[in-house]
């Protein structure tokens, strides 16, 4: 009953005026419609514009999300724990209670990226802009995480206030989505209005996270722009939104129009489209099998197309789903020797549709098995440790130098619906080095080097988001259950590759598992890895003895190995036993501390063999 006499006011307001918009503001906006309307807005908001930082969000919240209109209390208005129709959970005192370290609702509030930062790599002004960034609670926000706003019929988590989280029951897209409760669907929808046309000219670069469409004009997704339609029509402008906006305004110089002018939204984008898409995709055609050898094969096929535009395919060998695919290729690893192999692809369009299946291509593999040796990149391991403590480890245990910029990496949200977030890697990679990718968060205890830190997606995986490995677009390796839902395959914990070879199908027989925070051996490849190409192909640069060892000494013997900087001790499962800085500076004996029957790894700067312990 608190907003009923507020909401008469309001209306009165809404018809009446449009409060505190500066005289001439929006010339030249007179008569303009569609996208040269959005396009006029867009260089009216730019020129104002005057980004105030990061942090700066935290000194602008303190007039623009102020609770006046519900409590009236002068606390936090979140948008994600107000309970309008009666006492809210939780509340937040401005300044004091902003976060801040959080495991429940209740415990801080953070600044939420209604369009989130993993889309445009964290950059600014985007990162900065107050007009689509409220304040939110810490785990809330952290629930949502980059997942697009939409319709959950059937949550898989709820906040307090009724903000659901699961999957989207629209049409265009079945992933996991966000729905926040209806009172602020039209407040949220107008910051994402906001944000593509401040935008718009950016937006092509930015990554889709299934919500912008890449383009300048229309820049949403179709079924992400009906939904916010529907908002924008069901939640009209608020008395809250017209005073944040002015407060907006006065923070950093421009105004959200779309809060001014209601009636532009539709002026820009038009009407809900209430005619579904369901013609499915063409059949793909012509497959064809390539670059056989004993273990692997290229596979190609003619590119299908669509009434509106094919987003990729699935492979099926032998009628069970291998991997999905941005273009008309893949190449399928994992294969045995001189085994016959059956392969089908369908397409698949936005909307859900499946194309008819092709027909099917038999090709037989070499009869030359596999070395064992890696001849690829591969994730050799993953860190999936408290808070932000996340790495992904990728190996190059092939003898050649491995060019990153033909690789990237993406998460599948919650195991459903497309990958995400693609982070493009650069440089090159070493024989016998290890790349590390960690989140720009995290507080590791470990002393490593990490070779690309990054903000958000991909780096903010949990137990049940894929993360994968794709190579000029095509998955080659990955870690984590495809399409496996919200179950958990590696939560609060270490996983480290036992083979030295990609797979586009998980399998946790592949991994070792460690303690949540294990870090020690990250940025050190895995030794079983190096011992496979190097050890075949190279001879060791010393021999150690005696071996078995009987009395936890071991003598090293070879040319120059007073100037090995770094020993290290490795148990067959990949785990770290022993570390030793220039180990032979004053004397050719190692002395094994902490090991106890069974095989070994020595691994140096220089080579690596095997011996065992008696």
């Amino acid at each position: 009953m608190k907003r009923i006499l507020f909401s008469f006011l309001i209306c009165f307001v809404c018809i009446n005026t449009h409060a505190q918009i500066p005289a001439g503001y929006y010339n030249g906006t007179t008569g303009l419609t569609g996208y040269a309307l959005k396009t006029k807005l867009n260089e009216i908001i730019t020129a104002g514009h005057s980004d105030q930082g990061y942090n700066g969000l935290w000194i602008g919240y303190q007039t623009t999300d102020r609770d006046y209109y519900y409590e009236n209390n002068g606390k936090v208005l979140d948008m994600y724990s107000e309970n309008p129709a009666g006492a809210d959970p939780y509340e937040y005192t401005i300044i004091s209670d902003q976060c801040g370290n959080y495991s429940a609702e209740g415990a801080c509030y953070n600044r939420e990226h209604t369009v989130p930062q993993s889309l445009f790599n964290s950059a600014s002004p985007m990162k900065n802009d107050i007009h689509f960034i409220p304040p939110t609670d810490g785990k809330v926000n952290g629930m949502r995480s980059d997942y697009p706003y939409g319709v959950v019929t059937n949550p898989t988590w709820t906040s307090q206030n009724g903000s659901k989280l699961g999957p989207n029951t629209t049409p265009g897209y079945s992933g996991t989505a966000f729905e926040p409760i209806n009172a602020f669907k039209g407040d949220i929808a107008r910051m994402i209005f906001y944000f593509v046309t401040r935008y718009q000219n950016q937006v092509p670069g930015f990554t889709s996270g299934n919500m912008l469409d890449g383009t300048t004009t229309r820049s949403l997704t179709q079924w992400e722009l009906e939904i916010l339609l529907a908002w924008h029509d069901a939640d009209p402008v608020s008395q809250r939104e017209i005073d944040r906006n002015n407060n907006a305004y006065a923070f950093q110089g421009n105004r959200n129009p779309y809060i001014d002018h209601p009636e532009w939204v539709h002026d820009v984008w038009g009407y809900v489209n209430t005619t579904p898409d369901t013609t499915p995709p063409t059949t793909p055609l012509n497959l064809a099998a390539s670059n056989i050898t004993g273990g692997s094969a290229t596979i190609t096929w003619t590119a299908s197309t669509d009434n509106i535009a094919v987003t990729g395919y699935n492979v099926y060998i032998n009628g069970v789903l291998y991997g999905s695919s941005g273009t008309n290729s893949i190449n399928i690893i994992g294969l045995n020797p001189n085994t016959t192999y059956q392969v089908t692809v369908v397409a698949t369009d936005a909307a859900g549709n499946v194309s008819p299946t092709s027909a099917p291509l038999s090709f037989t593999t070499n009869n030359t098995p596999s070395t064992g040796s890696s001849n690829e990149l591969y994730i050799s391991e993953y860190v999936e440790g408290s808070s932000n403590n996340k790495a992904i480890e990728l190996s190059n245990a092939t003898p050649d130098l491995i060019d990153l910029s033909n690789y990237s990496i993406k998460k599948q949200a919650n195991g459903s619906g497309a990958w995400l977030n693609e982070t493009v890697l650069s440089g090159t990679l070493q024989p016998g080095a290890a790349f590390v990718i960690t989140n720009s968060g995290a507080a590791f205890t470990c002393t490593f080097t990490s070779n690309l830190s990054l903000g958000g997606s991909p780096l903010d995986f949990n137990g049940n988001d894929p993360v994968g490995l794709f190579k000029n677009g095509v998955l080659i390796d990955i870690v984590g259950t495809f399409n496996g839902g919200t179950a958990n395959f590696a939560a609060d914990v270490t996983l480290r590759r036992n083979v030295s070879n990609p797979s586009t199908t998980f399998s946790l027989s592949q991994w070792n598992s460690f303690p949540q925070n294990t870090c020690d051996n990250l940025g050190i490849i895995n030794p079983n890895s190096v011992l496979g190409t190097h050890e075949t192909e190279k001879a060791p640069q010393f021999s150690i003895y005696p071996n078995p060892v009987t009395n936890n000494e071991l003598f090293v013997k070879g040319k120059d190995i007073s100037t090995i900087s770094r020993a290290e001790i490795y148990d067959l499962s990949g785990a770290l036993i022993q570390v030793m800085v220039n180990p032979f500076k004053n004397s050719n004996k190692i002395i094994l501390r902490n090991i106890t029957k069974g095989n070994y790894i020595l691994k140096t700067d220089k080579t690596a063999t095997k011996f065992i312990v008696e």
